[in-house]
């Protein structure tokens, strides 16, 4: 809403396709409206202090209307039983040992950097996990699952030697949070929101160097370190409490805080 006859607060996960311009200018009005409608909310909450840098500087922004609140894994991505990993290997026909990267392919997305992932030189299979438009099945030497639900992603995740995660921008990075609460190794490139998130717990690689990630995640070795402690109803809480703030500015009313907190709140917003 462009117009709003109440506060508004709005989530900005990234601000990828302004900092691309020819992928911005390719974009839909709709898509264009939304950065507007930022830059008339009350509050905009990001999921990390990268994003809040882009959010400030690119759509200038104060840096008291940003709130950085993080995801999180979703409950149902847990280490899965052998006999889980066992399953979800036969049903997608994955072999023994393998390196995944997770994700959407419904359209090729520069900044995620799949087709150069697949054609850097490696020894281990990759497999890819998410939707694919046909041109994800152009792609050399990979096995495809398409999408799958939380329970198989979770026994992907646990049955693989380790994420790779090549992207050269992100506002956070799910995947490799993901992948840490199932127990798999990550190994990411050394972008500002991947260093943010995973803060230590898994091996980063510069961007230029696709041979040097790869290699890392051939040779990593488990346990991986646990993920954040971040759950989905603390980003439930800290979203409730921008909304009271934003409410509280106005002097319309108060919020009354609902009896039962819930997670969906996060993803409604």
């Amino acid at each position: 809403m462009l117009r709003s006859p109440v506060p508004m607060v709005v989530t900005v996960h990234d601000l990828a396709p302004l900092k691309r311009q020819g992928q911005y200018l390719r974009s839909t009005l709709r898509f264009k409206l939304r950065y507007l409608a930022v830059q008339r909310a009350s509050r905009v909450i990001v999921p990390t202090c990268a994003v809040a840098d882009d959010v400030e500087t690119v759509l200038d922004i104060p840096r008291d209307r940003i709130a950085v609140i993080p995801e999180a894994a979703a409950p149902s991505l847990y280490a899965r039983s052998d006999e889980e990993v066992r399953a979800v290997r036969n049903r997608f026909a994955l072999p023994e040992r393998y390196l995944v990267w997770v994700g959407a392919m419904r359209r090729p997305d520069p900044r995620k950097r799949v087709a150069a992932l697949t054609r850097a030189s490696r020894s281990m299979p990759l497999v890819l996990v998410g939707p694919t438009g046909p041109w994800a099945h152009e792609l050399p030497d990979v096995k495809l699952t398409g999408a799958v639900s939380d329970d198989e992603l979770a026994a992907i995740y646990t049955g693989a030697h380790a994420l790779v995660f090549p992207s050269d921008d992100e506002g956070f990075g799910l995947p490799p949070v993901e992948a840490l609460a199932c127990g798999t190794p990550v190994v990411a490139s050394d972008v500002p929101a991947l260093r943010e998130v995973l803060d230590g717990r898994a091996t980063l690689r510069a961007v230029d160097d696709l041979p040097g990630l790869l290699a890392a995640a051939e040779s990593a070795e488990r346990p991986a370190p646990p993920p954040p402690a971040w759950t989905w109803q603390d980003a439930a809480q800290a979203t409730w409490q921008v909304y009271c703030e934003a409410v509280a500015e106005t002097g319309i009313c108060q919020i009354a805080r609902p009896k039962h907190r819930a997670a969906a709140l996060v993803k409604d917003a």
